[in-house]
């Protein structure tokens, strides 16, 4: 088997992790343009390589973040990425070594919960994470696009150049949280890298309400020599800004087909529409991966739903000290000694924190196992689904 070891990277062993990464993804090596924007993210002590034999043979990194969770608050995240593992190397258990390394290191940083986007939907439910938002990909046919009167007006649209989006937006996105669960604060590590597309093809659209404060941007660029235009961020503050710049997007001369990638899956922009099947779903996908590193400390932070009390068993097997039981009821979560009336793993229960599922739909895909029928029906309202959770951020 060889021997192995998991530890943290110093920073001159970054760029040896990045090009691992990359190739273990089947992409080109990053130039030394791509290299200075995309190493802002390598926060240090968060840079982790896992060696076989002593050859570097796999990396994780996670980044310093946050998480907004059902009732608005905001918990301490760990946003991990760059996770790979060499070609030759798999199956010798490296994955597992750095994800336990991970998540005790989030755990002592305080953080509640982990995060990420998976490139493959197989690998990490067995580390306690599960599909925790989901997203919608559009596409709108603007010859058909007309908005109907009765939506509501206000403010202007401007471009701005690249060099202002770089200094606008990182101070603009925060204001557009909205308290939606899901919502993830952007490291300041992340935005070198969205200002590095922006240099080549990119370009933003901000809206100011009628005082003239900023209230919502939109990235969008042409795909290619097609007359279609990709929208990769639109985010906004309050109905009205996102509504005016979709506008904007459907008002663009020469364009044909407007596509927005990993929007809300309750953004109703066929409502907008005076013709709704100018406006088709071309995909829907999971979002965040979300694991809960203090199962009690994450259930302690979010608001519940009007219901009987209910006694949720967690079963943690990868890590066990959150093994137990937790009394949820509408005045918050409680550990407890009371008999289970659910039981769920952390992956399963990591699907039902921000609100996406039900409980009663993870039972009837035998995640949740139900001792007690009724209290099924009562942990879907205190687990309400009320407005879909939605991150809206890659990383």
């Amino acid at each position: 088997m060889g021997e192995t070891e998991v530890r943290v990277l110093s920073e001159s062993e970054y760029r040896e992790a990045n090009e691992l990464f990359r190739r273990a993804l089947l992409f080109p090596l990053a130039d030394d343009e791509q290299w200075a924007s995309s190493s802002q993210r390598m926060e240090p002590g968060r840079v982790l390589g896992a060696f076989l034999d002593g050859e570097l043979a796999g990396t994780a990194l996670s980044m310093t973040s946050s998480l907004t969770v059902p009732g608005g608050a905001e918990v301490p995240a760990a946003a991990v990425t760059g996770v790979a593992v060499r070609a030759d190397s798999t199956r010798r258990g490296l994955l597992t070594g750095m994800m336990r390394f991970q998540l005790d290191d989030a755990a002592r940083r305080g953080e509640v919960v982990a995060m990420l986007h998976a490139s493959e939907a197989g690998i990490y439910e067995r580390f306690g994470y599960g599909v925790a938002s989901r997203v919608r990909n559009v596409e709108v046919d603007r010859s058909r696009a007309r908005m109907r009167r009765s939506v509501p007006r206000g403010g202007r649209v401007r471009l701005v150049s690249q060099e202002q989006a770089a200094q606008l937006m990182p101070a603009l996105y925060p204001k557009c949280a909205r308290d939606r669960a899901g919502w993830m604060h952007r490291p300041d590590g992340w935005w070198p890298g969205r200002s590095a597309v922006l240099n080549k093809s990119q370009a933003v659209a901000v809206h100011a309400d009628e005082s003239g404060t900023d209230d919502g941007f939109a990235v969008y660029q042409p795909r290619g020599e097609s007359s279609t235009v990709d929208v990769w961020d639109l985010v906004a503050a309050n109905d009205v800004a996102a509504i005016e710049l979709w506008r904007f997007l459907l008002d663009i001369d020469l364009v044909t087909t407007v596509a927005g990638f990993e929007r809300p899956v309750d953004e109703p922009v066929e409502w907008w529409l005076t013709d709704r099947r100018a406006c088709r779903t071309t995909g829907v996908s999971d979002d965040l991966w979300v694991r809960l590193v203090d199962v009690g400390a994450a259930l302690r932070a979010r608001t519940y739903g009007r219901g009987e009390p209910v006694v949720l068993e967690v079963v943690d097997e990868f890590r066990p000290a959150n093994t137990g039981c937790y009394r949820i009821s509408p005045d918050g979560a409680t550990t407890c000694d009371d008999a289970p009336q659910l039981t769920l793993d952390a992956a399963a229960l990591a699907a039902l924190y921000l609100g996406d599922q039900t409980a009663s739909a993870l039972a009837t895909a035998g995640l949740v196992q139900v001792h007690d029928p009724q209290a099924l029906t009562d942990a879907d309202l205190l687990f309400p689904l009320q407005r879909p959770p939605w991150c809206g951020t890659g990383f």
